[in-house]
This record gives structure tokens, C-alpha cells and sequence, in this order.
């Protein structure tokens, strides 16, 4: 079976494994697509804070049931699936809570284990989700789709609210369907030129700078502490900031301005239960990711063509054929 491991930042190997065996609860999955996402490249730089090396990549994954036992969600061998990545452990306090999205020794496939760079992944059952409509591609975003889910969710955005999302990378993207299929009037800032044309094609208004405009609900998803901070002089009053990208970096917040007009600070990780939902939305076409995929690369490409890649202005997502170049 041949993988693609992050050996150390910077240095993509292709190498020869066995094929792994599903343990108890576990099916053994064919890996059909991988989105790349900008965690990915992250890691691939050395720059993210919880990647170990070496790793195997990959947790925006689709793939065909090769085998699985029989079990109460009615998934059978052949049927195409969304895999989700977070394998909680059920027993600490955001568990106990309800929170398995914040769990204590969460484990992200692809992030804490090796992920989907590899022909077979034995995954554990309730981390499948199938679709009899979806195509593995559609699937493969699942994951993107339910970060910006969760963030919408999180926000408690309503109906006739004003929203700001500022960064149309994915996640923004993610952001911004979620929250105008709500029926919010969205605004979306973002500097790249390229991915505001992609925004109006989409048929959403979005500009190089928020000047002045404030929202009731401001969701950064750039993931730059500079403009983290700066967000918090588009909330309006009373109004709240939701922080979906990630930064190590720390993040310095005009405190007066956060009292004067008591504005809510919100994190959001991850996503919670929400791929079936978001599965079924896809399906009836209220949420549409047609436009999404703008690069292809194979397995065996990505050690070649993973770094000029990161370096496109023109991504937005990019997909990898697992089984393209199978053998």
C-alpha cells in the first residue's frame, strides 16, 4: 500500500506500508479523496502547533467501504462515505458536557494519528457517514463545511442580523454559505483579488476593506492575530466576534473598545454532529460547494507539487485523487 508521509516539515516521502486491518468497530476504507487544507500547509511549513512528524496527512476525507461489519447505521461495502476526523474519548469534562468537539485527549485523524495520504485507512464506524447522492468529491468537503457550520451555530446568528466575514479562504467560504442561508444580509472583506471575483461570482458582495462597516456578528476566519484584532472594531454594539481561524500567535484586543460596546468574544473548534445535517443540506441544494474545487493533484504528485501549491493565489480548494495513480 503506498502512503505519503510528512517525514519533517518541508519533506514530503513516498513509501510502501502494509494495508491495515479494521479492528473492533472499525471498517476498512478505500481513500478516494483528500481536501488540502490550509492546516496542511501549515504543517508541511513547521508553522502549526500541534503536527508531529512524521505524519501522514489528510483528514477532508472520502472514500468506498472495502469492509465493515454489520451495524445500526445501515452502512454496507461499496457504499461512498464522508469521514469524520475527531475521535473523542467520551469520558472527560467537554465529553461529559456535551462537547466532544473540545474533548480533553482529542485525536484528529490526519492531525494526532495518521490521516488519509495512503490507498486503505481503517477508520472507526461511527465516524462514517454515506451518501446515495453526494459524489466522493462533494463528500471530501464535509469536514470544511462543517468548521463554518459550527461557527454560524456557535454565533447564534439570526434572520435579519447583519454578518461580516472577514478572509474568504474555505472556511470563510464555509462561513458565508452557512450564514446567508440563515437569510442574513453577508458582507465578506478579503485582500486576494482573485478570491473576491470568486466571492461575486458566488453572488455575494465583498471589498478589499471592511472601512468602517460594522455587524452584529463578525466572523474572522483569516487566522492572522493582527487582523483578529482589528475585527473587534467592526462588531457593533452589543454585538458579538466570532474567532474561526486559528493563530499561535498571541492576539491584542482594544479593551476599552470591548467594554464600551460589550461585545461578545467567541471561539469555535472544530465541528459538533453536524456532517448528517450537512450532508442532507448538500443533497437538496440549499448548500451549493460546485464552485470550490480549483486544483487537482494525485498521492504521487503531492510530493512534487504540495509547496508551489501553498503558494497559488488563485485556491481555493484543492482536492487529491487518492486512487488516480493507484498502483
Amino acid at each position: 500500500m503506498k502512503q505519503i508521509v510528512l517525514e519533517a516539515p518541508g519533506k514530503f516521502v513516498k513509501r510502501q506500508a502494509p494495508v491495515p486491518e479494521a479492528g473492533p468497530g472499525e471498517a476498512l476504507i478505500r481513500m478516494e479523496r483528500i481536501g488540502v487544507c490550509g492546516s496542511d500547509f501549515h504543517a508541511f511549513a513547521g508553522r502549526h502547533p500541534i503536527y508531529t512528524y512524521p505524519r501522514v496527512l489528510g483528514h477532508e476525507l472520502s472514500g468506498i467501504v472495502l469492509e465493515i461489519a454489520e451495524n445500526d447505521k445501515g452502512i454496507r461495502a461499496g457504499d461512498c462515505c464522508a469521514i469524520e476526523p475527531y475521535m473523542s474519548c467520551g469520558t472527560c469534562r467537554a465529553c461529559v458536557l456535551g462537547r466532544k468537539n473540545c474533548c480533553e485527549q482529542i485525536k484528529v485523524i490526519g492531525i494526532h494519528v495518521d490521516g488519509g495520504m495512503q490507498e486503505v485507512l481503517a477508520v472507526p464506524v461511527a465516524l462514517l457517514h454515506k451518501s446515495d447522492v453526494l459524489s466522493l468529491d462533494q463528500l471530501a468537503l464535509i469536514e470544511t463545511m462543517g468548521i463554518g457550520a459550527h461557527a454560524v451555530a456557535r454565533s447564534a446568528l439570526q434572520p435579519g442580523d447583519e454578518a461580516l466575514v472577514i478572509g474568504a479562504g474555505p472556511i470563510g467560504i464555509a462561513v458565508l454559505q452557512f450564514a446567508a442561508a440563515l437569510g442574513t444580509l453577508v458582507h465578506v472583506v478579503e485582500r486576494n483579488e482573485w478570491r473576491r471575483r470568486f466571492v461575486e461570482r458566488m453572488g455575494h458582495t465583498v471589498s478589499e476593506k471592511a472601512d468602517g462597516r460594522r455587524a452584529d456578528v463578525v466572523f474572522d476566519a483569516t487566522g492572522n492575530a493582527e487582523a483578529m484584532g482589528a475585527s473587534l472594531n467592526h462588531v457593533a454594539t452589543g454585538g458579538k466576534l466570532v474567532f474561526v481561524g486559528l493563530t499561535r500567535d498571541p492576539i491584542r484586543i482594544d479593551d476599552s473598545l470591548f467594554h464600551r460596546r460589550e461585545i461578545t468574544l467567541l471561539a469555535s473548534r472544530n465541528s459538533q454532529d453536524l456532517f448528517p445535517e450537512i450532508i442532507r443540506r448538500i443533497e437538496e441544494g440549499e448548500i451549493d460547494t460546485s464552485p470550490w474545487i480549483t486544483e487537482r493533484l494525485t498521492l504521487s504528485n503531492v510530493v512534487s507539487d504540495f509547496e508551489p501549491l501553498s503558494r497559488k493565489q488563485t485556491l481555493i480548494k484543492a482536492i487529491i485523487d487518492v486512487q488516480e495513480d493507484a498502483g
